[in-house]
C-alpha cells in the first residue's frame, strides 16, 4: 500500500460563519471515507496518528476545524448555535463524497465532536455507514452550569484529565492551535441547547453506532453520557468501555487497542 502523508493537506472552503480549515489525508487506494470530528477548544491537527491508522486500513480521512477553532475563521471558540455547524460538516462530507463517489462514510467525533456527530446522524444518518462516538458530550455536562454565573471563572483544563500520557497534555499546553482560556457564554448555552435538541429529537434508527468512553473520565463523565446514550441508541449500539483510561482514548496509553476497535468496527460496516 502507498504510505500516507505524515502530515494532513489543508484547504479553505467558506463556512456559514467564517472560512473553514478543512484537513484532508489523501489515500489513492481508499475504500472508504472517515470523516473526524474533533473536540471543543482543539483542532484536527491532533488527530495525525488517528487519520494515519485509518488510512492504513484503507480509509480517505478528512475533517473541518470548527469554526472558532485552529485554523478556521471565527471568534475563538465562540459558537452561538451548533445547528450550522453540523451543517458545516455536511457541507465537508458532500464534498468529500463528490471527490470520491460511491466510497461509504463513517463518521468519528471526539468529546464535544462527538455530540456534534450524534446530532449529524440524526439529521443525516441515511447517508452514513457507521457513527463512531468516543466520549461525547451527551446528554447533560456539568461545565454547562458555569453559563449561570454572573461572571465566568478562568478554569483552565487539568491536563492530566487527556491522557495517563504525561505527553499529551504536555503537547495539548504548548500547541498554540488550541484554545486555553476561559468558556465563551454563548458556547456554553449553545450547547445546553444542543444537548436539549439531540435527546428530544429521537433515536439513530438501524444506524451502526459505537460508543466508546474511558472509565476514568472527568472532563466528561460516563454517566451523564450514558443517559444521553439511552436517549438516542437505535437498534445497532456496541458499547466499549475502558477501564483507567480518561478522556481523550485516542491518545491513551492503550490507544492501539482503541484504534484497532475503531478501524475493526468501520471495516465490519463499510
Amino acid at each position: 500500500m502507498t504510505p500516507l502523508p505524515s502530515t494532513a493537506h489543508v484547504s479553505t472552503r467558506p463556512g456559514r460563519h467564517d472560512d473553514l480549515a478543512v484537513h484532508h489525508w489523501p489515500n489513492p487506494q481508499a475504500t472508504w471515507i472517515a470523516v473526524l470530528v474533533h473536540g471543543y477548544g482543539e483542532h484536527l491537527g491532533r488527530y495525525e496518528e488517528v487519520a494515519r491508522r485509518l488510512g492504513d486500513d484503507g480509509a480517505l480521512v478528512v475533517g473541518p476545524d470548527h469554526v472558532g477553532h485552529g485554523r478556521s475563521g471565527g471568534e475563538r471558540v465562540s459558537i452561538a448555535d451548533f445547528e450550522p455547524v453540523v451543517d458545516d460538516l455536511h457541507d465537508v462530507v458532500a464534498d468529500a463524497r463528490a471527490d470520491h463517489p460511491g466510497l461509504p462514510v463513517v463518521l468519528i467525533g471526539h468529546s464535544m465532536g462527538g455530540m456534534i456527530a450524534a446530532r449529524y446522524a440524526q439529521r443525516y444518518g441515511d447517508g452514513l455507514s457507521a457513527l463512531i462516538l468516543s466520549g461525547p458530550v451527551l446528554g447533560s455536562w456539568a461545565a454547562l452550569a458555569l453559563a449561570d454565573l454572573p461572571e465566568i471563572p478562568e478554569i483552565p483544563i487539568d491536563v492530566a484529565t487527556l491522557s495517563r500520557d504525561p505527553a499529551v497534555g504536555e503537547a495539548y499546553s504548548n500547541d498554540p492551535l488550541v484554545w486555553h482560556g476561559t468558556f465563551r457564554r454563548e458556547t456554553l448555552l449553545a450547547l445546553r441547547s444542543e444537548l436539549e435538541l439531540i435527546t428530544e429529537a429521537g433515536d439513530l434508527g438501524d444506524l451502526p453506532t459505537l460508543w466508546m468512553h474511558g472509565s476514568e473520565d472527568e472532563l466528561v463523565p460516563i454517566d451523564a453520557t450514558r443517559a444521553g446514550i439511552e436517549a438516542i441508541r437505535g437498534t445497532d449500539l456496541t458499547e466499549r468501555i475502558y477501564p483507567g483510561a480518561r478522556h481523550e482514548i485516542f491518545n491513551e496509553t492503550n490507544r492501539a487497542d482503541v484504534l484497532a476497535t475503531t478501524t475493526a468496527f468501520a471495516l465490519e460496516h463499510v
